[in-house]
């Protein structure tokens, strides 16, 4: 599977055979992404498959967790005391890392503030037989292309952006750290059966166009929710024009629309990248097996199809504030203009997981170096992040990284910096209008600098490039000329860029720890977690159903218009919390907006008639051993895959969370922590609901699939008005509710087996 995996091979013959029997129970010619899904059902014969409403049981090949989430999961695995990982998985540090002054600097910062973490991670992957990547290696997504991914491959990562293995024709899924749990401890993993949405590619990009611009269209086709619930799978003519950390590219960025993942079908394109990254074997063997997994069958059916010429597409950027605003750059400045958008740009950024490889960086490179060959340098702040440390160093020996340099740019860490808020900004004061663009995937309110004035747009990272030496919005750079150190006018040609180096990978540093193979010797690790530490605390299980109706729980919080996993955890400093739910739960809603003043983090306690802080108000809920409620409108929960937005809640004191509609991981992450996630029957109900209403849910005896739940709304004169909400639980996340996490459900499941 990987030079670091031993003897673990991949067994695409097995895939075949459980694909076989599916073919004969569905008859019909399949989808790419069904192939590779069904081919990693857990007992293929006795799985019912029906798309979009059965639940399937997979195995997934392996597990991959960024530092910020395996802290808690691998402090859920630890509380299973089960002795090692049962598939092969990773830890990648790179969600810690602050940008302030440059690459080495931030690096050696971190290291120091986060040692605790950093000892933490690295002894209990020791421990539990998990690979581990230091601070410094890169990002989880780009080390997963670069070592891990292969065609075919099911890959659950606790992070949103996991699709970004779909450039190598995996299916590649974000989860929360429960479900990264199940699956290190041998359990199948459950998944409901996804919806397919083809979209097909023809004719061939050029010029300034970029596979950014695929992902960009299709977000402003689709909105931030049109892919929910459904695999997005990339075919046709036109993919041949793509390179594989292209084809990266738009899946990692499918997370915006909501999609469970994203895939690409295996071509050559995929094959050279394998074969650049020393992974021949691997692309010939998929290769052998092409027609019969990794290329969707002929006449097969798609739920919704969208077609793009990519002839015809032209460079995009969305934003500000959400990923699905689309506007081509040419329209750029009068948009800005009409929308009253701060034309100046203070800061471009260009990297992330999204948008940093070599291809990204040498293409930029190729804008900047025209503006050195004219004696000019960016107009804006600019910077560079690498997406792996084999990227940082083969970019630096062949050149892109002095080039870009070189216009005024600062070399960040191999990490994932200011894309997740890693940013120690101080060009601006907090709430300053501004405008940033950025080659990153996520541009919400405060995400980047926690500046709710800032705008941040994101598009390619050539037409960032570009646009800070414009220091503009409304500079075209397909259109308008810059000026020379001599005068001189000149356009911009369009970027150029090889899709691997010709001088093969430099892999730099090596950063990875590999765990012990001997058991003994694993045994031998401690996994210390210090009892007075305020950034990594032990789990205790949470409280057990105890088979009653919830009744008159108040309204903690209804929230207002768009609610990201931001929104409900922040990142950015929020982050060194993230191995201690208590201490985390400090931000829980500080950025949701009160339906009942327009304001975040300020809502009245109904014990005191006080404004407080959305947290105070819940640990004095907690205290006084009342549950509470909170009431959202659609799509909450969508972005990032944390499942601290789930855990604190549940820490908290609250039991449902009633909305008009949910995103995929967030909710299944409610159930996982027996968290009751419902929405409406009739959206309309949402008005209905008052902040200063209790509400009941009654009849939880007969909690069922598909059987709506009863809500009595409680006014404050006494009125009562019920509402019916509807539920998505199955049998198996029944029981987790009952259990009081899917955790506890997992540790009665291994005590019952063990009595046997």
């Amino acid at each position: 599977m990987s030079k670091f995996d031993g003897g673990k091979t991949i067994d695409y013959d097995k895939m075949i055979s459980r694909l076989e029997v599916v073919r004969k129970k569905l008859n019909r010619p399949l989808t790419l992404s069904e192939k590779v899904l069904y081919s990693h059902l857990d007992k293929p014969e006795s799985q019912e498959i029906v798309r979009g409403k059965s639940y399937l049981n997979l195995r997934p090949d392996r597990v991959a967790m960024q530092d910020a989430t395996a802290q808690m999961a691998m402090l859920q695995f630890i509380s299973s005391g089960i002795e090692q990982v049962a598939v092969p998985s990773t830890i990648h540090c790179d969600h810690l890392i602050e940008a302030q002054t440059g690459g080495k600097d931030d690096l050696a910062r971190a290291k120091d503030i986060n040692k605790e973490v950093y000892d933490f991670l690295a002894t209990a992957s020791a421990k539990y037989g998990v690979g581990f990547w230091k601070p410094g290696s890169g990002i989880i997504h780009q080390i997963v292309l670069e070592n891990y991914a292969f065609p075919g491959l099911l890959l659950i990562g606790t992070d949103s952006h996991t699709p970004n293995g779909g450039g190598l024709g995996g299916l590649c899924i974000g989860v929360g750290g429960a479900d990264a749990v199940d699956v290190m401890a041998g359990l199948p993993w459950e998944l409901k059966c996804p919806k397919v949405i083809g979209v097909k590619l023809t004719g061939e990009m050029s010029g300034w166009t970029s596979a950014k611009d695929v992902i960009l269209k299709v977000a402003g086709l689709l909105t931030v929710k049109g892919g929910t619930g459904a695999i997005m799978e990339y075919h046709g003519p036109g993919t041949e024009s793509i390179s594989c950390t292209g084809m990266g590219t738009i899946c990692n960025m499918g997370a915006e629309i909501g999609a469970t993942t994203s895939i690409f079908p295996f071509n050559e394109r995929m094959r050279r990248y394998l074969n650049a990254t020393n992974r021949k074997e691997i692309g010939d063997a998929a290769a052998h097996y092409r027609e019969q997994l990794l290329t969707p069958d002929q006449g097969c059916q798609y739920d919704q199809l969208i077609e793009i010429d990519l002839n015809k597409l032209e460079p995009l950027i969305n934003g500000p504030y959400t990923p699905d605003l689309m506007t081509r750059v040419s329209d750029l400045g009068e948009t800005a203009k009409k929308n009253g958008w701060p034309l100046e740009i203070k800061v471009g950024l260009i990297g992330s997981c999204t948008n940093s490889s070599y291809e990204d960086m040498e293409r930029s490179a190729s804008i900047a170096q025209q503006a050195l060959d004219h004696g000019i340098k960016a107009k804006s702040s600019f910077t560079i992040t690498p997406g792996s440390e084999q990227v940082r160093a083969t970019i630096t020996r062949d050149g892109q990284a002095q080039t870009l340099s070189a216009i005024g740019g600062m070399v960040l860490a191999n990490a994932c910096g200011p894309c997740i808020g890693q940013w120690n900004r101080k060009d601006v004061k907090k709430g300053e209008k501004n405008t940033i663009v950025t080659s990153y995937n996520r541009n919400f309110t405060g995400r980047n600098d926690a500046n709710p004035g800032t705008h941040c747009f994101v598009t390619s990272p050539e037409i960032v490039t570009a646009l800070v030496l414009g220091g503009r919005l409304d500079f075209n750079p397909l259109k308008d000329s810059l000026t020379g150190s001599k005068g001189e006018k000149f356009q911009l040609q369009a970027p150029n860029g090889k899709e691997v180096p010709p001088k093969g990978y430099d892999p730099g540093e090596d950063t990875y720890q590999e765990p012990p193979k001997q058991p003994e010797k694993r045994r031998a690790v401690s996994v210390h977690v210090d009892a007075a530490s305020n950034r990594l605390q032990l789990l205790s299980p949470f409280a057990r159903w105890d088979k009653k109706d919830l009744v008159d729980l108040p309204v903690l919080i209804k929230i207002k218009g768009k609610c990201t996993t931001d929104h409900i955890s922040a990142a950015g400093p929020w982050l060194k919390y993230r191995g201690h739910l208590d201490n985390i739960s400090n931000n829980m809603f500080i950025g949701a907006i009160n339906a009942e003043n327009g304001e975040a983090n300020k809502l009245k306690n109904r014990l005191t008639g006080e404004y407080q802080p959305v947290p105070d108000v819940a640990r004095q809920y907690k205290a006084k051993g009342i549950g509470w409620v909170a009431v959202g409108d659609d799509n909450y929960g969508e972005g990032s895959s944390r499942e601290h937005a789930a855990l604190e809640p549940r820490h908290l004191g609250g039991r449902a969370i009633i909305v008009k509609s949910f995103a995929r991981i967030h909710e299944t992450n409610l159930k996982k922590q027996g968290m009751l996630p419902l929405t409406f029957n009739n959206p309309a109900d949402y008005d209905k609901i008052q902040p200063d209403d209790t509400i009941s849910l009654t009849g939880l005896a007969g909690l069922a699939p598909g059987k709506p739940v009863k809500a009595v709304i409680k006014h404050k004169d006494g009125k009562k008005e019920e509402i019916s909400l509807n539920h998505s639980f199955n049998d198996q996340q029944i029981e987790w509710f009952k259990a009081g996490s899917a955790l506890n459900r997992m540790a009665d499941v291994f005590a019952a087996e063990a009595k046997h």
